[in-house]
């Protein structure tokens, strides 16, 4: 290696930190360099230290002890410890010479400043000029991100973008201070597949005008094999395998890194089950051949479930939200957020929801359970018609029909044990006929999805993102309802634990013969999962058909535009 082309080396980082038993061990000694002009990718599951390694970087680790050095060579090549500088001169190095984009824009932008006075901030600090230079700059930084109307973003606060425009906000700030080193900590796992890729595309064009080197960190091989030269593989804190992207990716020699490509929903095949990382650590390879669907079993399947009295008839739905009222007080603009939907779901089936952000999947979804009050239309359960149910006939109804919502920790009360919180539906409905028969069912319902027993008196802060999704399909099984509604339910979970959650989400639907309404802006996990799928864009139905036929033979444009942005599709990653 030669030393003149290394911008960045890490050396024998060690990070832990302080707790009541023994101090836990984040980051176990690792070594890695960056090289100018490279992508360096950092993959692995949640917890294996990809994100304590950036911020450590950073210095930007509060509470945790952390030895090890981290050499940054700037352009006058002389190699400087950053874990060694004091704290004043550390920060003359943020932003002016490493700069880190964070998982989450809403929670790194200000709430309270507008999102151009926040990048004009950026470049004032580091570089300080006239107020009228910095607002050029400003502009030209918005445009160079892809951001158009660039006078009303300036503007704009961070509640009024969407998410894609946030993220794009946090990469000119991160920009604007010219760094060599960019570190990107999981950018864009909140974003749908086409403005993920856009992003994507954002970072490989500015890199090619730029002589800095990015680490870019990442649960989803997808999006690292698209856009790293470099891949570092971590699990539980070392560096269990490294090389060349596709070199590491189409021969992993590690049966971690196996395991975590094989996590990944094929787009390829249907099978019955998808592998886990447990599966290549503890058992042998050739017992690990897929049990694979075949498209004349799945057409069968089909072609069974639609000979039924559909489960749930949705005709002409519309949900509409005012933006804009008169002076009387009356709606004069609406966003159509679901504008005339129709479709039919049966027995024992998975219909798959399907769209970009804001094409209105979630708002129908909501629309169908009554937590968002429909504008217009009809939906019926089992053949009755919920617009006209009395408020007291809604209970019933609700026992019926579930829901599992995105954000599992927000969903759940902090100050409620998790078995309570199981027993509570239950015990609201009037199932089971004393407590002691309640608790022994959120007991079951726990080993069921594969928790403990044990766990009943926890609380939601105890638990991984994983756990507690798991949980929360617990309590909506509590009830034993007959259609669930599962809204992105495993959008934020690394490859491994969406693994097992779906694995788990299909057992269920086999034993209990649920029906689910299964909410993503991923194609490859509604694929997997789903009988028919439907594609929504701008509040409307694009197309519906079954899985396969809709991936293999879309009929419009935007659906081939969502399968091309399937992370991995480009960059290599697909079996």
């Amino acid at each position: 290696m030669n030393n003149r082309d290394v911008l960045l080396e890490v050396k024998d980082l060690r990070i832990q930190f302080p707790t009541e038993e023994s101090p836990l061990v984040a980051v176990d000694g690792i070594d890695f360099h960056l090289k100018r002009g490279e992508t360096l990718g950092i993959v692995g599951e949640s917890g294996s230290g990809k994100s304590v390694t950036a911020l450590s970087i950073m210095r930007l680790l509060r509470g945790a002890q952390v030895s090890g050095s981290v050499l940054y060579r700037g352009a006058e090549r002389n190699p400087v410890d950053l874990s060694s500088v004091k704290e004043k001169e550390m920060a003359r190095y943020r932003g002016r010479h490493l700069a880190m984009i964070f998982q989450e824009p809403m929670t790194s932008l200000n709430p309270v400043m507008p999102c151009g006075e926040q990048i004009a901030e950026a470049i004032r600090l580091h570089k300080p000029q006239g107020k009228g230079t910095v607002k050029e700059k400003v502009m030209a930084w918005l445009e160079r991100v892809q951001l158009s109307g660039a006078e009303r973003i300036y503007r704009s606060y961070a509640h009024e973008l969407s998410g894609g425009q946030k993220q794009r906000i946090m990469i000119a700030m991160a920009l604007s201070g010219n760094p060599e080193v960019l570190i990107a900590d999981e950018p864009t796992t909140a974003l749908d597949v086409t403005v993920q890729q856009a992003v994507l595309d954002l970072i490989k064009q500015l890199r090619k005008d730029w002589e800095g080197g990015v680490i870019f960190i990442s649960h989803d091989l997808g999006v690292i094999a698209e856009i790293a030269d470099r891949v570092l593989v971590m699990q539980k804190g070392k560096i269990v395998e490294e090389g060349p992207v596709q070199d590491v990716f189409r021969q992993p020699a590690h049966p971690y890194t196996k395991g975590l490509i094989a996590c990944r929903p094929p787009l390829s095949y249907r099978p019955r089950r998808l592998p886990t990382i447990e599966d290549f650590t503890k058992k042998k390879e050739e017992s690990l051949r897929p049990e694979v669907i075949t498209p004349a079993q799945l057409s069968a399947r089909l072609e069974g479930l639609t000979r039924q009295a559909p489960l749930l008839e949705v005709e002409q739905l519309k949900t509409w939200f005012p933006v804009r009222r008169s002076f009387w007080g009356g709606a004069t603009a609406y966003v159509k957020a679901v504008d005339g939907v129709s479709f039919e779901v049966f027995p024992g089936e998975t219909l798959g929801l399907v769209g970009e952000s804001g094409c209105g999947k979630t708002t129908l979804g909501r629309s169908l359970l009554n937590l968002v009050k429909p504008t217009a239309g009809k939906v019926r359960f089992r053949g009755e018609t919920l617009s006209t149910l009395p408020a007291k006939a809604w209970k019933a109804v609700r026992k019926e029909m579930q829901i599992i919502f995105q954000d599992p920790y927000a969903s759940l009360n902090p100050r409620q044990p998790v078995g309570e919180a199981i027993v509570e539906p239950m015990r609201v409905h009037g199932l089971h006929r004393s407590r002691a028969v309640r608790v022994d069912r959120a007991k079951a319902l726990l080993e069921l999805v594969g928790m403990e027993s044990r766990h009943y008196s926890r609380y939601p802060h105890e638990f991984s993102g994983g756990q507690r999704q798991r949980i929360c399909i617990a309590r909506a099984l509590a009830v034993e309802p007959s259609l669930l509604v599962c809204d992105e339910s495993v959008s934020a979970l690394d490859v491994s634990v969406q693994a097992r959650v779906l694995n788990l989400l299909m057992d269920l639907r086999e034993t209990y013969q649920l029906t689910l309404i299964f909410i993503s802006h991923d194609l490859s996990v509604v694929k997997i999962m789903s009988d028919r799928i439907m594609v929504m864009n701008k509040g409307k139905v694009q197309e519906i058909g079954a899985a396969e036929e809709v991936y293999r033979h879309p009929h419009s444009a935007y659906t081939r535009k969502l399968i091309a942005a399937v992370p991995g599709e480009r960059g290599g990653l697909s079996p």
